[in-house]
């Protein structure tokens, strides 16, 4: 995604949040859905930011057939990301994602 289209999620979006996640999403009209992840640095220097987006990423990628499409979705992670297990992170943002779906 695109800064335009980061901005044109928080602009014209909605938002769900979790424990450990905030979700932004809007509606895109495409066949697929398309993620950013927002890291603020208050959450650590550049290596614990960088390991925060590469979970996240590995995350989507292993749930694909489980997240819903059609939507464009900023990941906001809190600072509880960067300890908490990957199992744990797997099962909060799937189902926070599966949320979007249902909200709409």
């Amino acid at each position: 995604m695109r800064s335009a289209d980061f901005e044109a999620v928080y602009r014209g979006g909605q938002r769900r949040s979790s424990r450990q996640f905030v979700v932004f999403f809007r509606r895109n009209g495409l066949e697929r859905s398309r993620f950013g992840a927002s890291v603020k640095k208050a959450l650590g220097g550049a290596v614990v930011r960088n390991r925060i987006r590469r979970r996240i990423r590995e995350i989507l990628r292993l749930n694909q057939t489980e997240i819903p499409t059609g939507w464009d979705m900023v990941i906001h992670p809190r600072g509880s990301v960067a300890r908490a297990k990957f199992s744990e992170l797997a099962t909060e943002l799937v189902e926070l994602l599966q949320s979007v779906a249902r909200a709409a």
